[in-house]
């Protein structure tokens, strides 16, 4: 059922109890509309994510709107839905404040939920994101596994921008591992595959990549 349907059956389900005297299908449309407020609330929260990324400075709503979503799906018994909003919760607390101890299990349990819920998409997500914190903690084995398998996946989806953006990390890793040709292999997909998918952000952070790890 789509947001608009739900909202429909909820004003239909209103008329029916007020004008009808039926209020059978009240508890059903509220949790109907329960399911709309966490959708909104997640697209919401990630808008705010992407405002951060552009300009850097923290809004503290966008986790109040993850948490708020993944409650109400647990709520609804929506397992994908609340894989998906704690990822993004764990999410704010690695990139925006830089606080991996909270992250972590936050990030765990989204992939554990996902995985449930073969939801492959927020799988690759958490497992990238998994991946950066075993990286920033110099666990370069783990980064890399958690990595290629976020890889893979992306693969599977045909998800070229998320595959590119996975190599770049990939390409990092290989370099730490002094394995070089490895790295400018990597970089090299990755740049084909940006340029494919017009992936711009992509492509500048293969450039920086690229001069980080002084590579042609």
């Amino acid at each position: 059922m789509t947001r608009d349907t739900r909202i429909e059956q909820a004003e239909l389900h209103y008329e029916s109890a007020v004008f009808g005297g039926d209020g059978s299908g009240l508890a059903a449309a509220e949790q109907g509309l329960d399911g709309v407020e966490a959708d909104l609330a997640l697209a919401r929260g990630r808008l705010l994510h992407a405002r951060f990324l552009a300009d850097r400075v923290e809004d503290p709503r966008a986790l109040e709107l993850f948490e708020r979503a993944a409650a109400l799906y647990r709520e609804l018994g929506d397992t994908r839905g609340e894989g998906e909003a704690l990822f993004w919760a764990g999410t704010f607390h690695q990139v925006v404040r830089d606080d991996a101890p909270a992250a972590l299990p936050v990030l765990e349990r989204a992939l554990a939920l996902a995985t449930g819920a073969d939801d492959l998409l927020t799988q690759s997500y958490a497992l990238r994101h998994l991946g950066i914190a075993a990286h920033a903690g110099g666990r370069l084995a783990e980064a890399r596994e958690r990595l290629e398998e976020s890889t893979r996946l992306r693969w599977e989806l045909g998800f070229l921008p998320g595959v590119a953006a996975n190599l770049v990390g990939l390409g990092y890793l290989a370099a730490q591992q002094d394995r070089r040709e490895d790295a400018a292999a990597v970089l090299a997909e990755a740049t084909e595959l940006a340029t494919t998918a017009e992936a711009h952000g992509i492509l500048r952070q293969i450039t920086e990549a690229r001069k980080d790890l002084d590579l042609p």
